[in-house]
Order: structure tokens, then C-alpha cells, then sequence
């Protein structure tokens, strides 16, 4: 192999590399730094106790009791925040061309950290079976739209 195919060579995988660091998508970056912020936020809140006046308890670090796994506490808000961050990323993504893409996945993630979140107050219970026919209305819409 002589130096002009190697260079050819090499810069056709540069120009490979560059096109995959373009196609970085802007949107998850965001949405993965407004979950970091939240997250952040939410466990500050919970040690200056301003949290208590709402009900929620301080997530223990060492989970004692399954009672403990059922009050709602800051992994709850977190979990929930989480959720509806995601949600506002599928709503930005159905809404804004430059930035759609299959949402059926992300939307998925948002149903189960939203489940997670309102577990507590409303009871696994109730919680579950809508997040698994959200997840089943979302498959559906899925398959019908997609491309013929």
C-alpha cells in the first residue's frame, strides 16, 4: 500500500469521526444536564429541610423497612422531575424538525420514572398498569407511523 491510499484512507475515517461528533445531539445533552441540575437541586432542598413542609421525607441512605421503600421521599421527586424533563424532551422532539427522532424508547423512560415518582402517593397499584398502557399506546402509535 503506498502513501496516497494510506492517506486517503485516514482521512476518510477523520471525516467519519467528524460527521459522528456533528450528529451529537444537542437536545439529550440538555435534557441530561437539566436532570443533573434537578437531582441536585431536589437533595440540596431535602438537607435544608425546606422539603418537610411538603410531606417529603429525607431519602434514607440504607433502606431499613419496605414501609420506608412506600413514603414518598426525594428519590420520588427526583424520579418525578426526571420524568417530566424526559417528557418535555419527547414533546420537543414531535414538535421541532431539526431535532425529531423515534421517541417511542424516551418516551418509555418518561412513563417508568414518572411510575416511580407517584408510586408512593398513588399506590404501586394504580401506578403500574397505566405506565405499562402508556407504554402499549406508545408502541401502537409507534407501529402505525411509521414509515411505509
Amino acid at each position: 500500500m503506498d502513501d496516497k491510499e494510506f492517506d486517503e484512507k485516514d482521512e476518510k475515517e477523520l471525516n467519519k469521526h467528524d460527521e459522528k461528533v456533528e450528529e451529537r445531539d444537542v437536545l439529550s445533552t440538555v435534557v441530561w444536564a437539566a436532570i443533573l441540575i434537578w437531582a441536585g437541586l431536589t437533595f440540596l432542598a431535602a438537607q435544608r429541610g425546606w422539603l418537610e413542609q411538603f410531606g417529603i421525607t429525607e431519602s434514607p441512605f440504607f433502606i431499613r423497612s419496605f414501609f420506608e421503600l412506600l413514603e414518598f421521599n426525594t428519590w420520588n421527586v427526583v424520579a418525578l422531575g426526571a420524568g417530566v424533563i424526559i417528557l418535555m424532551e419527547v414533546i420537543v422532539r414531535l414538535l421541532v424538525p431539526s431535532f425529531r427522532r423515534h421517541v417511542g424508547g424516551t418516551l418509555i423512560v418518561a412513563a417508568v420514572f414518572i411510575g416511580i415518582g407517584l408510586g408512593p402517593f398513588f399506590k404501586w397499584q394504580l401506578i403500574w398498569p397505566l405506565v405499562l398502557i402508556a407504554v402499549g399506546i406508545s408502541v401502537l402509535i409507534g407501529a402505525f407511523s411509521r414509515k411505509r
